[in-house]
């Protein structure tokens, strides 16, 4: 298959690996943001090949991971009131809450339904005038040109019973953040791929610029992730801290325009709290006044909401690279897929769902 088999190709990974193994001189901490490439990495055994020298973290790039157990609270509560029908793509369902999570919701009667679109859910309040129906809008800038598509469609219908409970956040300011942390300890980046098709990379520039870290964005496939950290390495090796884009046959320059268009039209920017992190600002989305009669927090009276976080959880810290999974104590043992403290262990690009699901365990006791 075009664009696929010659990204999993064993031959051209070996030479890639053969190069890095030539170019690196120094040690170097590279961070993936997104979480599919985290799960590219070990599930391939990326990090395994490539020189010692190089470490490899994993970053806040999962967005089931970084809603905040507020939010997961918001969304439990309001899938719970018998006029709602709650929608919601299936890797939410099984994060928990303080006490539940949406799975158990619907165990317990609530109408709680999987779906493949957000226009999906804008069907269903079509077809249920008497329901208010409510959507999970969770993600990075990936997702949010189908959300906004969603709420332009209900708005343009005067569909009144449909409403987004928005917990978008967006990827540059948290790299900001890390690299503003005292803690910080990322020199390079894999920027995610997908995000950049919708936005570019225009806006890491001035990343790259400031703190004096090269970016590079990066594909999900093994050759893809080889030649992003290659590219980042010799950089790193040159001293220049730039932009490059690995991710060359999806990605351009200027993104997609009409994408930002449509994101901008509908949403405008907000502070937004991250789970394991704290609140960025300026670092997530909501609806713009126009369109708030579809905010489900305000239509529900949602108002602030504090909860902690199970304190043996240490998501927070492998979220922000500074953890391994496996250097969690509840990793394996308390804390597994079938009873997750965090999300990161629930999520299909969470990091400890990743090092749990390929076998990473015996890490943990070395």
């Amino acid at each position: 298959m075009k664009y696929l088999d010659e990204y999993r190709n064993p031959e051209i990974a070996r030479k890639i690996v053969e190069e890095l193994h030539a170019v690196t001189k120094h040690n170097w901490v590279i961070m993936e943001v997104c979480g599919g490439q985290t799960h590219s990495i070990i599930k391939n055994g990326i990090d395994k090949i490539i020189p010692q020298q190089i470490e490899l973290v994993h970053g806040p790039g999962c967005p089931v991971c970084v809603t905040p157990l507020e939010q997961i609270d918001k969304a439990i509560a309001i899938a719970s009131r018998p006029d709602v029908i709650f929608t919601s793509f299936g890797d939410m369902l099984r994060v928990p809450g303080s006490e539940k999570d949406l799975f158990m919701v619907k165990s317990e009667g609530g109408d709680v339904r999987i779906v493949y679109s957000p226009l999906d859910a804008v069907n269903i309040a079509r077809e249920n005038p008497d329901k208010k129906v409510v959507f999970f809008a969770v993600g990075f800038e990936t997702t949010a040109p189908n959300n906004a598509m969603a709420v332009w469609q209900a708005h343009r219908e005067g569909l009144k019973n449909f409403y987004l409970l928005v917990s978008h956040v967006l990827v540059p300011p948290a790299m900001r953040a890390l690299l503003s942390s005292p803690n910080n300890r990322v020199q390079g980046y894999l920027a995610a791929g997908h995000v950049c098709t919708v936005m570019g990379w225009e806006e890491y520039i001035p990343i790259a610029e400031e703190y004096k870290v090269p970016i590079v964005v990066t594909g999900f496939e093994p050759v893809d992730i080889l030649e992003g950290i290659l590219m980042v390495v010799q950089l790193l090796e040159r001293g220049e801290a730039k932009v490059e884009n690995q991710y060359s046959r999806v990605v351009r320059r200027e993104g997609n325009r009409p994408a930002q268009e449509l994101i901008q039209r509908v949403f405008e920017i907000a502070d937004r709290k991250w789970r394991g992190i704290g609140e960025i600002p300026a670092s997530g989305l909501r609806l713009r006044e126009e369109f708030r009669e579809h905010d489900a927090e305000l239509a529900f009276g949602m108002g602030e909401i504090q909860v902690e976080e199970p304190p043996e959880c240490i998501s927070g810290l492998v979220l922000q690279g500074l953890k391994k999974p496996y250097e969690c104590e509840a990793f394996g043992k308390q804390c597994t897929p079938q009873t997750p403290l965090g999300a990161t262990m629930v999520s299909a690009e969470g990091a400890c769902a990743a090092y749990f699901n390929y076998s990473r365990h015996e890490e943990s006791a070395g």
